[in-house]
């Protein structure tokens, strides 16, 4: 871990703080400005959905401007949309609140590529390690977010308006910090050009698995989490509760970091990822067994902890997928794989944990992940075909 890595991790938590702080707060903001009850959830979506539509450009500023500049400016775009957010809540306006989260999702989706530029600041045999570690920085988000949301829920006469106030503190802390970071120069012109044409990248069966597990476990993840907060809100269970589920569910999705990418190097990729899966599972049967903290408590901490074998799995996989000129149109492709299946899930969670409720939620969460298994199990005897050939 050089300087630049710890000061990428650290980035890396204060956006997670972001990202849970939101997670903690806009479907409860949601629930109390939608008109219906199922919309609760779309502020959420519109922090997703916004991702996904500022992958491409993105993918764009990334080649031509190189990671600093490109991460600069979606920290620009954190501190505007988190004071459009704060000002929807005071002037209760639902859809001005959506609004802002689709902005805050060009954030989402530079930040996104943090972790691709984890591998570009290591020795190729550290990539792993440098991916794991950095996403570890996560920890920092863990234990900030879900304390920023309690802390500053009651700071102003609105609800949560504080909060929305201390996130554009936070991405200003975290520009401060990102000046500090040295990143490899941006690609010639010419180089950035070249490669294989993107269709080609995304046919190959190691692509596809990767951006399909990477999109699918953060897509359960999501809408499980997503709905946490209102779940437990209509259990009858305070904020209180709420974020210490959720402190411990970020800190099961980044703890691991620490050691995640030893195990991918000694395992392989592969049945680390099937370790996620088993536990995105278990976590199902935890939370179908009952409504009380302990429940949510338990069942959110494994949800965390098989998102990162399964993410941090399939980021390490989508590395062996493209050549380094081609990094910006792949990495571009990947996230937004991930940003449509969120957007999806994002509003299935406010639809199901509404009208039907938090069991059959979980129970339809067992869909992807069954069709998350086959694909591994896909990739694994290709895999071996090829290595018998």
């Amino acid at each position: 871990m050089n300087r630049n890595l710890w000061l990428l991790a650290v980035c890396q938590g204060l956006f997670l703080t972001n990202n849970v702080t939101f997670i903690a707060i806009n479907g409860l903001v949601g629930l109390n400005l939608a008109p219906l009850g199922w919309m609760a959830t779309l502020p959420v979506m519109g922090y997703v959905v916004g991702g996904a539509l500022s992958t491409w450009a993105v993918a764009r500023t990334q080649a031509r401007f190189g990671r600093k500049t490109s991460f600069q400016l979606g920290l620009l775009v954190a501190v505007a949309s988190a004071l459009l957010c704060c000002y929807a809540a005071y002037s209760k306006n639902f859809w001005l609140l959506v609004a802002a989260t689709v902005v805050a999702g060009y954030y989402s989706a530079n930040a996104q590529l943090y972790r691709f530029a984890a591998a570009e600041l290591a020795l190729p045999a550290f990539r792993e390690k440098a991916i794991s570690l950095v996403m570890a920085g996560g920890l920092l988000g863990a234990v900030a977010g879900p304390n920023l949301a309690m802390r500053t829920q009651s700071l102003t006469d609105v609800p949560f308006a504080g909060a929305y106030l201390a996130l554009a503190g936070v991405a200003l802390l975290a520009m401060l910090l990102l000046a500090f970071i040295q990143f490899p120069p941006p690609p010639e012109a010419h180089a950035a050009r070249g490669g294989r044409p993107l269709a080609e990248i995304m046919r190959q069966p190691v692509f596809i698995v990767a951006a399909a597990a990477g999109a699918l476990g953060f897509g359960v993840m999501n809408l499980l989490m997503a709905a946490t907060p209102i779940a437990m809100q209509v259990c009858g269970l305070p904020f209180s509760s709420v974020a210490l589920v959720l402190e411990w569910h970020v800190i099961g999705m980044f703890a691991p970091g620490f050691f995640t990418g030893h195990l991918l190097r000694r395992f392989g990729t592969l049945p680390i990822m099937a370790v996620g899966l088993a536990l995105n599972v278990v976590c199902v049967l935890i939370a179908l067994s009952g409504v009380e903290l302990k429940e949510f408590l338990g069942a959110l901490f494994l949800l965390g902890l098989g998102w990162n074998f399964l993410f941090t799995g399939s980021t390490t996989l989508a590395l062996t997928a493209y050549r380094p000129e081609e990094k910006d149109k792949a990495q571009g492709a990947l996230n937004f794989c991930i940003f449509a299946v969120l957007a999806v899930s994002s509003l299935a969670s406010g639809v199901l944990v509404t009208t039907q409720g938090w069991a059959l939620l979980n129970l339809g969460s067992l869909l992807p992940l069954a069709l998350t298994a086959t694909l591994l199990g896909w990739l694994a005897l290709t895999q071996r075909k090829s290595q018998n050939a």
